[in-house]
Order: structure tokens, then sequence, then C-alpha cells
């Protein structure tokens, strides 16, 4: 598993060095056929991550049409995010990421979310646990030659997951870009229960790793996503001992589905009990 983690962190890094060769310059936006919007660094980290991943089937929003009959039969396979949170790479906020998972039998077994711009890098499988490294302390890398020394060094450099944070309110998380009544009565319930709640918004899957690191105690996704939307973010939550569950079952988030949209969710840190 250290291996195939190993792995999609170096992918992801490689990506986001692609990602921010576009965002530096002048970029052209594309509409995609749902009208969401297409950029070229979207294509370039695509490239780059179906270039690097090894040994199994890999499923993208660019794989969409793939028939399910082909993909149910993949008991492994990487579900990838090129560029989360294109919105806000075109808003120039640095609040996207590239995302990487490996999912297994429906369930994400390991995932890397890497935010370029802001240097930081969570990732998390169940048999390693959850992991922060920030302000860009990959300098390291330059001497790297394998996965052992890889992990050798990596030690020196992360946070693990979840860090204690103590604190008199509930921090929500939500999105920056997807606000919605649905989640506004969501939030109320808190107050309600909880009294002081101070909501905060954020892009892409960066919301799942702030309840993930525990900085936040709850993001409910009360509106459309993808499976690749959260596969790797899902990875990092459940390696720090939260929860991401379906809004109406209380089961966690499969993938691989006949339909790759995802049901509404509620995201918990480790701990966190509504």
């Amino acid at each position: 598993m250290k291996d195939l983690l190993f792995t999609a962190i170096m992918t992801a890094l490689k990506s986001g060095e692609a990602v921010l060769s576009v965002y530096e310059r002048e970029f052209a936006v594309e509409e995609k056929a749902d009208r969401s919007p297409l950029t070229e660094a979207d294509k370039l980290s695509h490239k780059v991550i179906i270039s690097h991943l090894p040994d199994y089937p890999i499923l993208s929003e660019e794989g969409k049409e793939i028939p399910y009959e082909e993909r149910s039969r993949w008991k492994r396979f990487w579900l990838i995010d090129p560029l989360d949170g294109t919105k806000e790479f075109i808003k120039r906020n640095g609040e996207f990421t590239v995302n990487i998972a490996l999912i297994e039998n429906g369930r994400p077994i390991l995932g890397v979310v890497y935010a370029p711009v802001m240097k930081t890098l969570y990732y998390g499988a169940l048999e390693i646990g959850a992991f922060k490294v920030e302000n860009g302390n990959f300098s390291f890398l330059e001497e790297i030659t394998s996965s052992e020394k890889f992990w050798k060094e990596i030690e020196n450099v992360t946070v693990k997951l979840p860090v204690s944070e103590e604190r008199e309110e509930i921090i929500v998380v939500a999105s920056r870009s997807h606000r919605n009544p649905e989640t506004e009565a969501f939030i109320k319930k808190l107050e309600e229960k909880f009294g002081k709640v101070k909501a905060v918004s954020k892009g892409s899957s960066l919301k799942l790793c702030l309840v993930g690191e525990g900085k936040a105690d709850v993001y409910p996704r009360l509106a459309p996503t993808m499976e690749w939307d959260t596969a790797a973010g899902q990875a990092v939550v459940e390696a720090a001992g939260g929860r991401v569950i379906n809004y109406e079952t209380g089961e966690p988030l499969v993938y691989n589905k006949r339909d790759l949209l995802n049901p509404h969710f509620i995201v918990f840190r480790k701990g966190f009990v509504l």
C-alpha cells in the first residue's frame, strides 16, 4: 500500500506543477456539455496523471462514458479529478486541488489531495493514517529514488491528522460556489442544537480535508457532486477517523455505481456527534 500511495503522491505533485504552468499565464476557458467550465489545465493535468499511475484502470470525467458493464468488473481502479475546483482556478483564488484515489470494491482505500498554489498536500490510507504537508516542504524530493527513502524523509515534514483544536463554537464548512437553501437550513439546525456555529467557505476537496484535519466539525454537501469530486477527500477523512455518509441512509459513500452522481452527503470529523 505504501508503494501505491508514494506513486499517487508523486503523481499529484507532478500534476500540480503542470496546473501551475497554466495558472500563471493567460488561458482560455471552454464550456462542457453540462455548461461547467473546462481549461487547458484540466486537460494537461489529466495527461500527466494517466501517464504516471500504474497497474489499474483509471476513471475520471474524461472516461465517464466507459460502459458500466465493463467497469463493474474492476476490483481496483484509480478514480481521479485532475483539477477539482475549476471555477476557483478561473477566479485565481488558489482553492483548487488535484485529487487521486484508489478504489477497492467500491470503497476509497487511499487518497491524495494536493493544492498546488497553497503548496499543501493531504494524503491518507486506512492502513497508514492521514497526514498533511504544508508550506511546500518538498525540497527533499530532489534526492528521492525509492518509496522506502520517501517515507523515511517525509516523516520530518508531516503533521498527523486529525489535529486537536480547542474551540467554543461548531465549525461548519460549506462550498464557496454551491451554497443553497438546503445547506442554510442544515446550518440553522446546527445553531439550534449547539448554539454558536461558524460557517467557513472553501473550494474543492479542501472542504473534506478541513474536516479530516479537525479544523472543521462538519461539512454538509446537499447539492450534486460526482464520484471523482469526493473519493480522494473521503479517503483522507476516513484515514483520519472521520466519516463521509449518505445524507439519507447514513451509510458510507460508495463508488463505481452505475450512476456516477453522488447522493447528498455529510462529512464529520473524528469524534463529532450530530
